[in-house]
């Protein structure tokens, strides 16, 4: 797609709506290239929505409403014609992984390789290297190897989520969202998914919702922080942990064990 920007999105007056219901008001705020954004505040505070706004993923509710600018490398990804960007390419650049993991009903290798079959993006006998070295980035090879054609549901919860990132990591992403994806896994499983979190933002864009506020100060360059239906506040982690601006960022953080 061309030179990238040193800004990856770019909100412009963005109100979100499901009805009447608005779920963020005037929202603006830059994300920048490389390095992990953190979006933080309480449950119902529109961090999910935010997420599933910048990949398009909201428009499955017919109730969805997304009025103002959101830029993606420059390019109104909700253009009426959406003549700036196809939706397609869209979703190819922006992967996502959820909070529990998104796994379908075949084999472990058939998992890591589910979206790029349906890119067709690369050849078939590229295949096999590919599930290895993804399996291999998430530190699952090791563990699976030997039961590739096994069903994928037979992980547990920690192998499936980094199974789940292994398929988002394999179509390439210049972005990668993550919805809480450590929050129901053992502390081991959580660390070895920061540590790859950690190495994957100095060659992309993370975007990561968590509760986890210790986990927000290990990982973060920037923070987002969402509050009675606006961003109340955006900075770097250091500025907004130990100097915040606005009372309710202030608030927020002394109720939370850090």
């Amino acid at each position: 797609m061309g030179h990238r920007s040193s800004v990856t999105f770019t909100l412009k007056d963005v109100d979100i709506f499901f009805g009447t219901t608005p779920i963020l008001t005037r929202a603006n705020v830059s994300i920048r290239n490389l390095g992990i954004t953190t979006v933080i505040g309480s449950s119902g505070s529109g961090k999910s929505t935010l997420l599933r706004t910048l990949n398009r993923l909201n428009d499955h509710y017919q109730n969805f409403r997304c009025t103002g600018t959101v830029l993606y490398e420059g390019k109104n990804i909700y253009a009426e014609e959406n003549g700036d960007l196809e939706i397609s390419q869209l979703r190819k650049d922006v992967g996502m992984v959820f909070q529990k993991p998104c796994l379908f009903p075949t084999s472990i290798y058939e998992n890591v390789l589910f979206g790029l079959r349906r890119l067709s993006l690369r050849q078939r006998s590229e295949f096999p290297e590919i599930v290895e070295s993804m399996l291999q980035a998430v530190s699952l090879w090791d563990e699976v190897k030997d039961r590739l054609k096994h069903p994928a549901t037979e992980l547990s919860q920690g192998q499936q989520q980094r199974l789940s990132l292994a398929r988002a990591l394999a179509c390439e992403p210049r972005v990668l969202m993550l919805d809480e994806p450590t929050a129901s896994l053992d502390p081991q499983s959580s660390e070895t998914i920061e540590i790859l979190l950690r190495e994957l933002g100095t060659r992309m864009t993370i975007i990561l919702v968590t509760h986890n506020l210790a986990q927000v100060q290990r990982l973060s360059t920037e923070v987002v922080f969402l509050c009675d239906g606006c961003v109340c506040e955006y900075g770097s982690v250091d500025d907004l942990f130990r100097s915040p601006t606005e009372a309710k960022t202030q608030q927020y953080l002394a109720g939370h064990t850090v």
